[in-house]
């Protein structure tokens, strides 16, 4: 982010210009440093000290990183695009992030078809758990299996009573 953040800034900057933000960065970098260290609040909001910490360290190397790209390069302004170490990464960046979308999308949709999913364990009686057993046993299908058969048919009456009408489980 703090990447991302610094090359949108940087855009059409001269070296002077980014030497200040250099200079800006490092202080950034000690002031949130030695805020880390004490109790204070950073501004009229507190903020998460780490945090803030990390994003300004971040920064302040970005900012050095692209300072000595452009002097070592010998470019007057720097272009983002011509900084192919910084477009690796915004890629790759962008990448992580279609990919996180991607799959947060997947999960609601798997969340979704969940919702009208039911687990449950149950308990039986002795007696009614031998029957299950015993019609397990000769269909060839598990317990659970059973019951979930039981379930899927289900009729509920409009005086709230609940049946299942006969049928024979199948595979």
């Amino acid at each position: 982010m703090a990447r991302d953040q610094v090359r949108r800034q940087a855009n059409g900057l001269d070296v002077a210009a980014v030497s200040e933000k250099v200079a800006e960065a490092a202080v950034r970098e000690r002031e949130t440093a030695e805020r880390l260290r004490g109790n204070g609040s950073f501004y009229a909001f507190d903020m998460d000290r780490e945090r803030l910490a990390v994003i300004w360290l971040a920064k302040h190397a970005e900012w050095r990183r692209v300072r000595d790209l452009m002097t070592a390069a010998g470019w007057s302004v720097y272009e983002p695009e011509r900084d192919a170490q910084g477009s690796v990464w915004a890629r790759e960046r962008e990448e992580r992030s279609a990919g996180a979308l991607a799959s947060h999308a997947g999960l609601g949709e798997q969340r979704g078809e969940e919702a009208d999913e039911l687990r449950a364990e149950v308990w039986l009686s002795s007696a009614s758990s031998r029957l299950v057993r015993v019609v397990a046993g000769r269909t060839g299908l598990r317990p659970s299996e059973i019951l979930a058969q039981l379930a899927e048919r289900i009729v509920v009456s409009e005086d709230g009573t609940v049946s299942v009408p006969p049928f024979t489980p199948s595979l």
